[in-house]
């Protein structure tokens, strides 16, 4: 399996010559898994690498011990999904064998397929130096064909959400027409004009000799399967393809990957299946499961010793994920010694969840572990709504990893706005936040509007409500006078905050979200979340104070961590992926929160996405693991709803957890 090599101490060697390695220099470093992957024969290889074993180790190893075989560092190529984890892990390679850098080609696969581009683009049809779109230059350029088509003064998406689903379309190889029903089916939008802004998108782009992010990759792979020349050139010149993260890569990027590697066939893939939680961005979890049914004489190697996590955070997640159906089994073997179990704690609901996380984090720190040691990951970011209030209320630095704080939120901030302008009349940034939502309305409109009404708006006011209505165009008017309607029965609603809120949103705001966000979806769950915790409060006035107070508490929070050397980490659990921490925290271990019961409507395959989900979470943990469960939810009524605890812990053998039921009295 492996050739003796001449070999010459590191010391020795001047900076950038090659230093032959031994194969007991790979054995030394290495365990004997990632010895086998590492030093595996030519021929395709599919490496399942699970959580904390080593896998960019075992990567950097195998480019080291190619060039060891006199392997030339033009001739491997290495993809992953960040440039810098491409130049990190071949750094390291060099920092081995002592060959510099310049020769190798490693990058993203968008990095790699405009190298290609740059040289073969005449191919088709563009030159050489055609220009690469930003997010900001695409949006501007279908913006301009939304006015061409004379759409603006229609109830039409924004760029952005366009854009979205177009790329969403692109990169998971689906008719642009299925994802345009998925998305606006059960909205009053005119599905053909969208179709027309995008082919004028296209169009335009290519008059221009533009690219987006997403045409790299589309005409590399189309410049291979088009062009048999330039095809053969890569694959002669790539003897060796490497790629990361495999259970990541979408059809395209599969593609791509078959295609350069199709005649040498050495072809290495690096992945877990188990951590397959992209679909929604157009990941196919089905790329690394067929691999050895489109390789069948692949070398398949798994790396199962675990060094991150404690033994006990290891069964449970051995257990969570063994009964996943369509999965390469896998066991983490753990290398730490043994510690306590993980905690699953039972609290009466979400407000008790948040004093609990609080106090937890408190205990730890006295037990000698720092803030930055320690995460809170949650399924969606509004399960942690009432836990930001409580850190914040107790003065506990915290640092959001998965978007902003929940009340610094465009949609949280546009519906409370209408809450605002109920309750103060003199609240102009809240009026003018309101009036922009409409369609034609800018920050101009809205200041005009604002001097006629006299600097004042009393949505109290019939009155005062016409003559808003009066002074916009007739599209915007017509949604005025729905929301104005709204604002009419505010006082016969007893001024109930919630029923305010769940009005605008049937009325309006759910069709603006959704011509207006590209994650639409998610930011209504967030809304529907707010309007329940909303009837916490005995009046509108107090929810409002409560907000303001605690967004002016934030930010001289904000202030207090930028300059702290540690803050506590609070992140949605894909954000969390590729990161590790001493003690993880996972809120809302409930039915229909994690596992979301909206990814659960959507796909049969979600169930064990979210299972996949679950493991990653688990798998953060080094030493400390707690899952909480509250028993119910507040609900828009004032009542509360039992929760059942998720099916993720109901499913775990006896005996792997330690239960505690704090606030129980």
């Amino acid at each position: 399996m492996t050739t003796p090599f001449r070999r010459r101490g590191r010391s020795d060697s001047a900076e950038g010559e090659k230093v032959v390695m031994q194969d007991s220099d790979f054995r030394d470093a290495l365990n004997s898994e990632q010895y086998e992957a590492a030093l595996a024969p030519d021929g395709p290889v599919l490496i399942l690498a699970a959580a904390g074993t080593g896998k960019t180790r075992t990567l950097v190893y195998r480019v080291a011990y190619l060039t060891s075989r006199g392997v030339s560092p033009g001739h491997v190529l290495l993809l992953t999904f960040t440039n810098r984890a491409a130049h990190e892990m071949l750094e390291r390679a060099e920092s081995l064998v002592g060959t510099r850098a310049g020769g190798w080609w490693g990058g993203t696969f968008h990095h790699m397929c405009n190298r290609v581009l740059r040289r073969h683009a005449a191919s088709l049809g563009y030159p050489s130096d055609y220009t690469i779109l930003d997010r900001d230059d695409s949006r501007t350029l279908v913006a301009s064909c939304v006015r061409e088509r004379k759409l603006r003064n229609k109830e039409f998406p924004k760029p952005e959400v366009l854009l979205s689903l177009h790329s969403a379309a692109v990169n998971s190889s689906r008719a642009l027409d299925d994802a345009l029903k998925d998305r606006f089916g059960d909205v009053d939008v005119d599905v053909e004009d969208i179709r027309k802004v995008l082919q004028d998108y296209e169009s335009r782009k290519r008059k221009q000799n533009a690219m987006d992010f997403d045409d790299l990759l589309v005409n590399g792979v189309r410049l291979l399967r088009e062009h048999g020349e330039v095809q053969d050139q890569y694959q002669h010149q790539f003897r060796y393809v490497l790629v990361d993260e495999y259970q990541d890569t979408n059809p395209i990027q599969a593609e791509l990957v078959d295609r350069l590697a199709g005649r040498h066939r050495n072809l290495m893939v690096v992945g877990d299946d188990f951590q397959s939680i992209y679909s929604w961005r157009g990941a196919d979890f089905r790329n690394i499961m067929s691999f050895p049914e489109r390789y069948p004489d692949a070398k398949v190697v798994k790396l199962e010793t675990n060094y991150r996590s404690v033994p006990e955070i290891l069964s449970v997640a051995n257990a969570c994920i063994a009964g996943n159906p369509q999965q390469f089994q896998k066991t983490l073997r753990p290398t730490r010694e043994s510690h306590h179990k993980p905690l699953v704690a039972y609290m009466p609901d979400g407000a008790a969840q948040a004093h609990f996380v609080v106090e937890t984090v408190r205990e730890l720190c006295s037990e000698g572990y720092d803030l930055s040691d320690i995460a809170v990951l949650y399924r969606a970011h509004y399960h942690a709504m009432e836990l930001q209030m409580e850190l914040t209320r107790q003065r506990v630095a915290y640092t959001i990893m998965s978007g902003l704080r929940f009340f610094e939120q465009a949609h949280v901030k546009d519906v409370l706005s209408l809450l605002r302008v109920l309750e103060s009349p003199s609240d102009q940034i809240a009026f003018m936040r309101l009036l922009m939502l409409f369609p034609g309305v800018g920050e101009r409109t809205a200041e005009k509007i604002m001097e006629r009404a006299g600097g004042k708006f009393d949505a109290l006011d019939a009155a005062a409500r016409g003559l808003v209505g009066r002074l916009l165009r007739a599209d915007a008017a017509l949604e005025w006078n729905e929301i104005s309607a709204i604002m009419g029965r505010y006082e016969a609603t007893g001024r109930n905050a919630g029923s305010t809120m769940e009005q605008f949103v049937e009325a309006f705001y759910e069709r603006h979200a959704v011509n207006t966000f590209d994650n639409a979806d998610r930011r209504l769950e967030d809304i529907r979340e707010l309007i329940a915790y909303a009837d916490k409060f005995e009046s509108t006035e107090r929810l409002l104070s409560e907000v303001a107070l605690m967004t002016n508490l934030d930010a001289e929070a904000e202030d207090v961590n930028a300059r702290a050397l540690s803050t506590l980490r609070l992140s949605t659990v894909h954000q969390a992926k590729g990161l590790e921490w001493q003690a993880v925290i996972i809120l809302w271990m409930t039915e229909g929160m994690f596992p979301s019961s909206r990814s659960l409507s959507e796909s049969e395959a979600a169930e064990a996405e979210e299972r996949r989900l679950f493991y990653v979470a688990i798998t953060r943990a080094k030493s400390e693991l707690c899952l909480c469960v509250p028993q119910v939810r507040r609900m828009r009524d004032g009542g509360v709803m039992p929760c059942q605890s998720s099916r993720f812990l109901t499913e775990l053998p006896q005996g792997l957890v330690r239960t505690k039921r704090p606030g129980f009295y």
